[in-house]
């Protein structure tokens, strides 16, 4: 079946064709270095993540370059302001990013170029947009001439004369047109430069994600650009202006877009005092899948608003999930998964269908967790059945592993060697036995302290799992 993507470009849901199927690369706009990352970032960046790895599911050989944008006006004003020096910042906070990555486990970019890292490129690109007409230099700095693209605008659906009203010229600018934006800029005394034909500066933003992602996807059209809808103007339109200008070729076959993100209906914000970074959320909740299944409620070109009582709402769904496979673990652990041999039953395969269905219609992961609550329903049941458990928990480990979540240890598995959880069961079933009901319950009340609920099955077991 063909995979659906609704392409921001051509304002439609498309099939998705890549240029040189199977191979298929991704570039999406990273995070600039110089603060911690939000839990709006981190929904770019699962979603994407998602993608990735559904794309890789269906059979294509994905690229993924993902960058990080470590020189910028918003760097030099941070580090200005903390009176620190901006490569120490940088350094700060792209370590500071890598752990967030990992706290949520989503996999690192095949490649992820830093900007600095690629101003010898840049300023060869820039050079060859001057030469054919496209750019120009003015006092050190160097500017896209945006009346010389004609099809400028065509990404955010707006003509040139309606982005110019409000567009004001900053004071020293010495562009010849509101609207036209900056390649280079002339660094001013005690700011970051690099050396150009131009002057000793720096790159313009916009120019990073042109050169980067073609430089390491090796293309010039890329698959599929992607990024938050914030960026479609002038961040994407200015992209496009630059790469199309150079290379005569179409940038990007498809666009997709993320919707953004609002705290209890308000914009986050540190002034507001909503502002919710990656840290925060897993020093409160512990566990970022809470995060994941809050983000696939949604369709991701929508907008999505965070509260806690949907928090709430996706610690029950997950908890619905392990309290599932913690019941298959215990009742059947002596028949692994991977060695179930013959048929998939019917009614699983259907459910997988569904999902894969969901998935193809542009990434639809509402429908998609759906299709997960309702093999979850169907397991249960069949509880009592050893063949369908394990043909229904394998299938829901692969789906789940698809949208990046992992319930392993929330699960409770059996083979852990925690021995102190395991030593107080076999005490709290001694007093059980002896009717000593007080220690009993003391013992389960501290467990749970611990975040350790047990669970007493009706052939007298006692069974237990991580609370979520």
């Amino acid at each position: 079946m063909p995979i659906f993507i609704y392409n921001s470009l051509k304002r439609k849901k498309e099939e998705f064709v890549p240029i040189r199927a199977p191979k298929v690369n991704i570039y999406t706009c990273g995070v600039t270095v110089y603060d911690e990352s939000h839990i709006g970032h981190a929904r770019s960046l699962y979603i994407f993540d998602v993608i990735r790895r559904y794309l890789k599911y269906r059979g294509f050989q994905v690229e993924f370059v993902r960058n990080i944008t470590d020189i910028d006006d918003k760097i030099i004003n941070r580090a200005n302001e903390l009176k620190v020096d901006w490569k120490e910042l940088v350094e700060k906070y792209i370590d500071s990013y890598h752990k967030d990555l990992d706290a949520l486990s989503i996999q690192k970019g095949d490649y992820e170029p830093r900007a600095t890292e690629n101003i010898p490129e840049m300023v060869k690109y820039i050079g060859v947009l001057i030469e054919k007409g496209y750019a120009y230099e003015a006092g050190g700095d160097v500017y896209f001439n945006v009346r010389k693209f004609n099809s400028y605008g065509k990404l955010s659906g707006q003509g040139i004369d309606e982005m110019r009203k409000g567009v004001r010229i900053e004071p020293g600018d010495l562009k010849k047109d509101p609207l036209d934006f900056a390649l280079w800029k002339n660094s001013k005394p005690g700011e970051p430069s690099w050396p150009s034909p131009w002057s000793q500066g720096r790159p313009g933003w916009h120019i990073e994600c042109s050169v980067m992602s073609q430089k390491f996807l090796k293309t010039d059209t890329l698959d599929i650009h992607a990024g938050g809808r914030d960026l479609i103007f002038p961040h994407h339109e200015n992209e496009i202006a630059q790469a199309e200008a150079l290379t005569g070729k179409p940038f990007a076959k498809y666009w997709i877009h993320h919707g953004l993100l609002t705290i209890n209906a308000q914009k986050m914000s540190k002034s507001l005092g909503n502002f919710v970074t990656v840290k925060d959320f897993i020093s409160k909740y512990k566990d970022a899948n809470l995060l994941k299944l809050f983000f696939l409620s949604a369709h991701y070109s929508s907008p999505i608003d965070y509260t806690e009582d949907k928090i709430e709402e996706a610690r029950q769904a997950l908890e619905r999930i392990a309290i599932l496979l913690q019941k298959i673990e215990v009742k059947f652990s002596g028949l692994p998964a991977n060695q179930l041999t013959g048929k998939i039953p019917d009614e699983i395969q259907n459910i997988k269908n569904k999902f894969i269905a969901a998935m193809d219609d542009d990434f639809n992961t509402p429908r998609a967790l759906a299709s997960v609550f309702e093999l979850v329903n169907l397991a249960n049941k069949h509880i009592d059945d050893a063949i369908f458990s394990l043909f229904a928990k394998k299938a829901l480990e692969e789906l789940l592993s698809i949208l990046g979540v992992s319930l392993r240890q929330a699960a409770g598995d059996p083979a852990s060697n925690d021995a102190e959880i395991k030593l107080l069961i076999q005490e709290r079933s001694m007093a059980r036995k002896n009717k000593d009901y007080a220690l009993s319950d003391k013992i389960r009340k501290d467990l749970e302290e611990k975040g350790i609920i047990l669970e007493d099955t009706k052939d007298g077991k006692t069974t237990w799992r991580r609370k979520i």
